[in-house]
């Protein structure tokens, strides 16, 4: 059966982060993520969301290789107190030279930190990669049918190294009310606009509104999320809302909380 994990922007009000974390264990969310934006720290995030928690599993995705360096993740995961058995620690990297990065990166996490790695992974290279050495894979911007293809691929890489397939989890955007829909509908555009993304796209054949989830009651979430059952290992629900307030993210929580 798919689970599901929550997330936020890390960069959202004060307060919002605990609130939401605590929110999300309570309603029986397996998983609590947060982005790392620019200079925005997820790791400080979740260090905030550990304090308030203590059975959920705790996300960042992800952390890019190219600005942050292995050293610097694990000063980052040791500062901000973030219990290990928890975390599910998250890296990817952009072109060129993303799979080297990524290898590399992995290779000097896992000496320093017994921690589940978690890579995102867009093209087929990338998957097959993350199969091969990550814990988990973590997708994005993607529909269920592109998910269960990236899956197999991610899959292939784990039976050529003879490894246990690794755990799948997909970020899917999804918004409630007109409000929030209309914030969807502009970061859509931010990432169409991103040669990686753009390319990924393409590769689907679907713009990037069709991944995600713009519903305008409840019950409407619960039956686009049904066409995600049995897709992924875990779907992470990336919370869009109209103002980035605790209400409105509390409420989203618990129209899409776990049945």
């Amino acid at each position: 059966m798919t689970t599901l994990g929550f997330a936020l922007f890390a960069g959202t009000a004060p307060g919002l982060i605990p609130a939401a974390a605590r929110e999300a264990e309570g309603l029986g969310y397996g998983s609590f993520w947060l982005n790392h934006p620019g200079a925005t720290d997820g790791l400080v995030g979740l260090g905030l969301a550990a304090r308030e928690t203590r059975r959920i599993e705790l996300g960042v995705g992800v952390i890019p290789l190219h600005t942050r360096g292995p050293q610097s993740i694990v000063e980052g995961v040791r500062v901000n107190g973030l219990p290990l058995p928890r975390l599910l620690l998250g890296i990817g990297s952009p072109n060129p030279g993303a799979l080297a990065r990524v290898r590399s990166g992995v290779a000097a996490l896992r000496a320093e930190l017994p921690v589940r790695l978690v890579v995102a992974a867009l093209g087929p290279r990338m998957c097959r990669l993350a199969g091969e050495i990550a814990d988990a894979v973590l997708f994005n911007w993607l529909t269920p049918e592109y998910a269960r293809r990236s899956a197999e691929l991610a899959r292939e890489g784990a039976t050529a190294a003879h490894r246990e397939p690794p755990k799948l989890f997909a970020y899917v955007r999804v918004a409630l009310g007109s409000q929030a829909r209309d914030r969807l509908a502009k970061e859509a555009e931010r990432y169409a606009a991103i040669p990686t993304y753009a390319s990924h796209f393409a590769r689907m054949g679907v713009p990037p509104l069709e991944t995600a989830i713009a519903a305008d009651t409840p019950s409407a979430i619960a039956s686009a999320l049904a066409r995600w059952e049995g897709a992924v290992d875990a779907i992470v629900l990336r919370a869009v809302t109209g103002r980035e307030t605790i209400d409105e993210t509390l409420e989203l929580l618990r129209a899409a909380k776990p049945a």
